[in-house]
């Protein structure tokens, strides 16, 4: 089949241990800690989380720059555990969803907040304050052998070496097998599907300059930049 233009990249994360994860989607999930919901003064608390998704090519390796982006004077962070998918299947069981996991990292779930403020306000689509360039900055993906699979242990993030997030990935509202099998009843899973699983309390604005260094314990330390 002759391509009339250039095809799209294949965008990819490195693997620890050796190879290459090549990314399909990326899922996240919204209101996933109590104390991030309250600091965000936007939801019940019992609301269940919700899913949205950023574009697989604002995948930002870690060690990398992120480029301060158009169209917003409130840059944030949002440091989340990620589940990379290496089994795909529709409709999954929580008690089988374990098994559809390849591994684990560390990410960034970058917000350009005042943006999705607006569309919270305006009762629209959150893409203008997610799915930007480069607002998923992502680190090596640990497999499941290597790693077991994370159900505890601590998550943080410093910007300059100031801690601003602190907590335990075990306060996930939904937690891991949860968020695979409601995810699985509303799409597809597929093998290269990475899902950022929600954010703790302390998000904030960064500036140019920033260094961010965002931490799961047992995974590798996803540092990134902003330009």
């Amino acid at each position: 089949m002759q391509m009339l233009i250039a095809p799209p990249e294949i965008i990819s994360v490195a693997v620890v241990g050796g190879g290459r994860f090549p990314v399909r989607r990326i899922y996240c999930v919204g209101r996933n800690y109590v104390e991030h919901i309250r600091e965000m003064k936007e939801s019940d608390e019992r609301d269940p989380p919700f899913f949205f998704q950023k574009p697989r090519d604002a995948i930002v390796e870690n060690g990398g720059t992120v480029p301060y982006p158009p169209v917003t004077e409130d840059l944030q962070y949002e440091a989340e555990l990620v589940v990379a998918i290496g089994e795909g299947g529709a409709a999954i069981a929580q008690e089988q969803a374990p098994r559809h996991i390849f591994g684990y990292g560390v990410g960034l779930d970058m917000t350009r907040r005042e943006r999705q403020k607006e569309c919270i306000k305006r009762g629209i689509p959150w893409e203008v304050g997610k799915a930007f360039d480069h607002s998923a900055p992502c680190s090596e993906i640990v497999p499941v052998a290597q790693c077991g699979h994370i159900a505890s242990g601590r998550i943080s993030l410093s910007v300059n070496g100031e801690i601003r997030q602190d907590s335990d990935v075990d306060r996930l509202i939904w937690k891991v097998p949860e968020i695979i099998s409601n995810l699985s009843h509303q799409y597809r899973l597929m093998p290269g599907d990475l899902i950022y699983t929600g954010t703790p309390a302390g998000v904030s604005a960064v500036s140019p300059g920033d260094t961010l260094v965002a931490e799961v314990a047992g995974l590798p330390r996803l540092t990134i930049r902003i330009g």
